[in-house]
């Protein structure tokens, strides 16, 4: 069984506060791309001591097997279900550290391939708490539809927005940057916490967006990667109605009216457009 494991841009993003369990408190709007990894499962292995094996191509993901969040996923199903032994073949196109959700993709979509491969009948709303155990954004690629996100990122709410008329790109340079660092180095002075909820800001024009749309990650994550702000700055001079961070990575995306054709303006860094 095979899957194309797509990635989410994050529309604004607040940070609301820290809780008790360490984790923030955030608000963002995720919207899904079809940048996307490819992801084939098939029941049985030839590794005599493991009951998954991982065979990866393309991007390189620098993980042990058990790190990945591929096979926490398997074993998360594993301790309920008794799974029988699998072979995961992933080929990785969406870039890590990008804040572009690939690895939170692959767990959700591998939830939903082992649901169907061994025909556990698990409901989409089981399948959305198994995957707020893996990470926060993870549950939301079991709805995979544009949601309001909330707490942690695994409150979701389907919202009614649609850019499939505009065109969208996304340029990473070869920085990585860790979510724990994102977090790190962002400073309460940072945080922008507009009174106006990000849900309103959201029904607003597009072309207002640039005004009133933000990511609280972006001070912080610019003054440590200048390179960043200049990509968005180049973005926006090449007529990008919105550009921004997504989530706390070193993705920064812009929506144009139009197909703009910018590769040629960023040579060595990753770039993708719809």
């Amino acid at each position: 069984m095979l899957v194309f494991s797509n990635c989410k841009i994050n529309l604004g993003l607040h940070i609301l506060n820290k809780r008790p369990d360490a984790y923030h408190n955030l608000e963002t709007v995720f919207y899904p791309l079809n940048l996307c990894d490819v992801l084939e499962v098939i029941k049985g292995n030839d590794t005599p001591y493991s009951k998954i094996k991982i065979i990866t191509e393309g991007i390189s993901i620098g993980e042990k097997t058990e790190k990945n969040l591929i096979a926490k996923a398997y074993h998360l199903l594993d301790s309920v279900y008794g799974l029988e032994p699998v072979t995961f073949c992933l080929l990785k196109n969406i870039p890590l550290g990008a804040g572009l959700g690939g690895g939170s993709g692959n767990a959700a979509f591998t939830l939903k391939l082992l649901n169907q491969l061994f025909d556990l009948k698990i409901s989409d709303e089981q399948l959305i708490n198994y995957a707020g155990q893996l990470g926060s954004d993870c549950a939301f690629f079991i709805k995979n539809k544009p949601c309001f996100a909330s707490g942690r990122g695994e409150i979701l709410h389907e919202i009614n927005l649609d850019l499939s008329m505009y065109s969208i790109v996304i340029v990473k340079p070869p920085v990585h940057v860790s979510t724990k660092e994102a977090f790190c180095n962002l400073k309460s002075s940072e945080i922008i916490n507009l009174n106006h909820p990000l849900r309103d800001i959201i029904n607003l024009p597009i072309a207002h967006w640039k005004d009133h749309l933000f990511n609280d990650f972006e001070s912080s994550v610019f003054s440590t990667y200048p390179i960043l702000a200049e990509i968005k700055d180049t973005l926006y001079r090449e007529g990008a109605l919105y550009a921004a961070m997504s989530g706390s990575g070193s993705a920064i995306f812009g929506i144009f009216k139009s197909k703009p054709r910018l590769n040629n303006s960023f040579p060595g860094f990753f770039y993708f457009e719809t």
